[in-house]
């Protein structure tokens, strides 16, 4: 892998480039931000380790299985540790993280915040399609994937692995880091604009779905695929197998997919019904094109009656479905999203709302972006596992 050099760059300050902007940092001033100690780490960084819009956040040497998940509050996380721990997992050379056991562990970065700056973090695409669910905390925190403006410390990643068993290893990265300066909500009114030059919902079959065939409130609503290639024997889903073997995280395009899941066929109703506590893979039926100059997050979704949740990992970097030089026909990819109903059995139709994505700024177009130059896995998925699965 490639080590993050001092560049030029380094000369120029930080708080000088953002002055009087307001967005989400692009790698350019995470670059900045690491060369000027505002992220450090006493391992390497790494080039691979930044991302169009992020910045990917490895894991520590040690996991502990801790008794409940918790919010430090007025205390340091170190403190709440100690009440909390159960046992420690040795991660130097790989250890094991037991399906629905909660745990804890310090990553490698840390951050000296200024006080115009702040963070928010979420998994990265391949954990939550393994049904991974991961959240950051900090010392003194009161609420999870927020780090507080000037904040100065450790941060420690909340594991908990719902459907599988799986091995992780130190260095290894299973969520991200964004940096954000000053309000960076996109309104509706200023997505319509957009939207009318640079169309961002396409239909599966090619072309832009027209502004007012868009359902539009705080972001763009988008809904689910269930009639596949609409015959027989097309797959719509995916559903994790009750009891399979260990995922080892550091193999990619490793595992038949038959052993962790069952995939689930067409119906001609165009319908499905969703059993309690399972875990799904489903696809949007609509492709998304972000174009360079955007960011866009998909907000996990639930109906008010509370028995649906869509959606652990739903950042979508510059340059997700774009692709330059094509016309409309061919733009945009289709969302994967996580699906776990509660309680009681769930029936979905093809074509219901399923998701919200949120728009937002970015402080510059990103030097990387989202696809074939990043080697990016999803870029052109249709129904697609995580990365470990074999296609």
């Amino acid at each position: 892998m490639k080590k993050l050099t001092a560049k030029s760059l380094v000369k120029t300050s930080l708080q000088q480039s953002l002055k009087g902007k307001s967005g989400y940092l692009t790698d350019r001033e995470i670059e900045l931000a690491y060369h000027q100690g505002i992220i450090h780490t006493p391992r390497t960084l790494y080039d691979s380790q930044i991302q169009p819009v992020s910045l990917d956040l490895r894991l520590g040497q040690k996991a502990y299985r801790i008794q409940s998940s918790f919010l430090p509050e007025n205390e340091t996380v170190e403190k709440k540790l100690k009440d909390l721990k159960l046992y420690e997992v040795d991660l130097r050379d790989g250890g094991i993280l037991e399906k629905g056991a909660i745990y804890l562990i310090p990553l490698l970065e840390e951050l000296d915040l200024p006080a115009t700056l702040f963070g928010c973090t979420n998994p990265k695409s391949s954990t939550g399609r393994l049904d991974m669910f991961t959240r950051v905390i900090i010392d003194r925190g009161h609420r999870f994937d927020e780090i507080a403006p000037g904040y100065k410390g450790k941060l420690y990643l909340e594991v908990l692995s719902r459907s599988f068993p799986v091995r992780v290893q130190e260095g290894i990265s299973l969520n991200q880091l964004r940096l954000k300066q000053g309000n960076a909500e996109i309104t509706d009114r200023q997505l319509q604009t957009l939207y009318k030059k640079k169309p961002i919902l396409y239909h599966k079959n090619g072309g832009a779905v027209d502004w007012d065939k868009v359902k539009a409130d705080d972001g763009l609503f988008i809904s689910v695929d269930l009639q596949g290639a609409n015959r027989k024997n097309s797959i719509v889903a995916y559903k994790a197998k009750a009891n399979s073997q260990v995922v080892d995280l550091s193999k990619t395009n490793h595992y038949q997919a038959d052993d962790f899941w069952e995939p689930v066929y067409y119906s001609k109703k165009h319908r499905l019904i969703l059993e309690p506590e399972s875990f799904y893979i489903m696809m949007s039926k609509e492709k998304i094109c972000i174009w360079p100059d955007l960011v866009s997050e998909m907000v996990a979704y639930e109906p008010n009656s509370g028995e649906l949740r869509t959606h652990y990992a739903g950042f979508f970097d510059p340059g997700f479905g774009w692709h330059p030089g094509k016309g409309a026909k061919s733009q945009g990819t289709r969302a994967v999203m996580e699906v776990r109903p509660h309680d009681v059995p769930f029936m979905i139709e093809d074509g219901q709302t399923f998701c919200r994505m949120k728009f937002e700024r970015i402080i510059s177009e990103p030097t990387r972006l989202y696809g074939k130059q990043l080697q990016s896995h999803y870029h052109t998925q249709e129904l697609s596992l995580s990365k470990y699965f074999k296609n």
